[in-house]
């Protein structure tokens, strides 16, 4: 009875498979569905979906009913010549914008896993061919080789996923940037950058045009130029032009001056940025129309540089001083800059370019000299054919005032200080007397003698190599070489402020005179 049961179950399954075979093989075969593909984009104001900005954010996707999507060809009509096939679902693009606002459309085609198995050279879409399998090439050869990786490309989508975009070029934003604060007078050298934008992109700015007074008079520099120095060409000229370093480089001038500077007069910049439709940015004046901007014309070729941080004595002397000096020749041409008072833009640069107007310069300071700007000018301004002395005191280094021998050294050819630490202060009534041996002879100097207490007074050690000593300096409290001049006669200095040193009257003005006409050739 066992036996016949399990018999009749077999017998039973039997049938049923049979059953379900032949209604599994009357069924009518489905062919291979294409994908359907969808396209959308976030628009910058969520309520309009009018002109858009050229670089923008598409997003896409794509539905198989029978399989699974393996990527999407797109193309831009009008622009891309070839479709383009990706995997991801959403891109970034940068869209070429014209002289006017323009239309483009995004076409998108989404295909399927379901290819042939092998690789084909052509895959052919509404039969036309859009190119070869998509493939890794591995070997750089530009073309599929057995063993490199490819899209096997299935059922694609025959009616693209369209979408229109109105394409808005937006103009360029251009500003000064924070550290373009010019003084309310300088002289004709003047250090300015600027920020330029483009919610096109940046690359798409062509052009900046710089003016000083008349934006009609603006020279058109390179769209990445983001900083220049202008510097006068020629003081003399009756129609004065401004030259153009581009990033305050010598060795970038712009081929182009930039003319309608007015010297001694008040003055303007300009600057509009232009992008490749010819969009411009708003014209944005320098300094604005709540301030002012004198440019002096230097009156001659000697500069004094004041250094000093308070104290009216030391310009009274100095005034008076330089009125007078070799029978007042340089009495109405020469002229001062206190550094103190005036910040300059990128003052290394603007500071270095503005005291090359001169030839001569006479820098005095207390004990806190600017070392930053002295040790990055000095050397570039005697290299370029220009004169210096020095006279100045030197505190000690802490944590407000920083300085080591090295930035001394920078603008300064000495070995060393004659002292560890600055004498705190030395009384009135020391002598720098000159230095006259069997080695040096400066006895045709004039001796020298303070009349008050100076404070952080120290001796120096001049390089053996390229200067020379000339003035000792001998107190009961210090002793030794105060005074310098380099074996070029192209740098002097002295460590007293010399409008204190005067105890001998005439003396100072004796040694300026030495320095400047004798040594220096003024």
């Amino acid at each position: 009875m066992k036996k016949l049961k399990t018999n009749i179950s077999i017998i039973l399954i039997l049938i049923i498979t049979v059953f379900a075979c032949t209604e599994l093989s009357n069924e009518p075969k489905n062919d291979n569905k294409a994908p359907e593909t969808g396209l959308f984009l976030f628009p910058n104001n969520p309520d309009s979906v009018n002109q858009q900005k050229s670089r923008l954010q598409v997003h896409w996707w794509g539905e198989d009913p029978d399989g699974i999507v393996l990527g999407y060809y797109f193309r831009w009509v009008g622009i891309d010549t070839k479709w383009n096939f990706t995997t991801s679902t959403d891109s970034v693009f940068s869209l070429p914008i014209g002289s006017a606002d323009t239309t483009y459309m995004l076409e998108i085609i989404a295909c399927d896993v379901q290819g042939n198995g092998k690789y084909d050279n052509s895959v052919l879409w509404n039969n036309t061919d859009i190119g070869a399998e998509p493939f890794t090439d591995k070997n750089g050869n530009n073309s599929w080789d057995v063993g490199e990786n490819y899209f096997d490309i299935g059922m694609i989508d025959q009616t693209p996923a369209q979408l229109k975009f109105p394409i808005k070029n937006s103009p360029p934003i251009v500003e000064w940037n924070k550290e373009s604060v010019i003084p309310e007078a300088t002289f004709p050298v003047i250090t300015v950058g600027w920020d330029a934008t483009d919610l096109d992109g940046d690359e798409s700015i062509v052009s900046i045009d710089l003016a000083i007074n008349d934006i009609d008079l603006a020279v058109n520099l390179p769209g990445n130029t983001r900083l220049v120095t202008l510097r006068i060409k020629d003081v003399n000229a009756l129609e004065p032009e401004l030259e153009i370093l581009i990033n305050g480089s010598e060795d970038k001038i712009f081929e182009k001056t930039i003319t309608g500077i007015k010297l001694d007069d008040f003055n303007r910049l300009y600057v509009r940025a232009t992008d490749i439709s010819g969009s411009t940015s708003e014209i944005i004046p320098l300094p604005d129309t709540s301030r002012t901007w004198f440019i002096k014309k230097p009156k001659g070729n000697f500069l004094v540089v004041d250094d000093y941080s308070s104290g009216t004595d030391a310009i009274s002397f100095y005034s008076n001083l330089f009125s007078t000096i070799d029978n007042g020749r340089i009495a109405t041409k020469y002229d001062v800059m206190d550094i103190e008072a005036t910040s300059l833009p990128f003052p290394n640069i603007t500071f270095l370019e503005t005291i090359k107007l001169f030839k001569y310069i006479y820098w005095y300071s207390d004990s806190s000299p600017s070392l930053e700007l002295t040790s990055s000018i000095t050397q570039k301004y005697v290299v370029s054919g220009g004169k210096i002395a020095y006279s100045m005191t030197l505190q000690e280094p802490s944590t407000a005032y920083t300085f080591d021998l090295a930035t001394i050294q920078s603008f300064l050819p000495i070995e060393g200080f004659g002292e560890v630490k600055a004498l705190n202060f030395m009384f009135p009534g020391a002598n720098a007397t000159p230095v006259s041996d069997s080695l040096v002879n400066f006895s045709d100097y004039p001796q020298l003698r303070t009349a008050t207490t100076i404070s952080y007074v120290r001796t120096y050690l001049p390089s053996q190599l390229s200067a020379q000593g000339i003035h000792n300096l001998s107190s009961p409290q210090i002793n030794g070489k105060i005074s310098l001049i380099t074996n070029d006669k192209k740098i002097f200095f002295i460590g007293l402020p010399l409008h204190q040193s005067n105890a001998i009257e005439g003396s100072v003005k004796a040694l300026i005179e030495k320095v400047f006409i004798d040594e220096f050739g003024m």
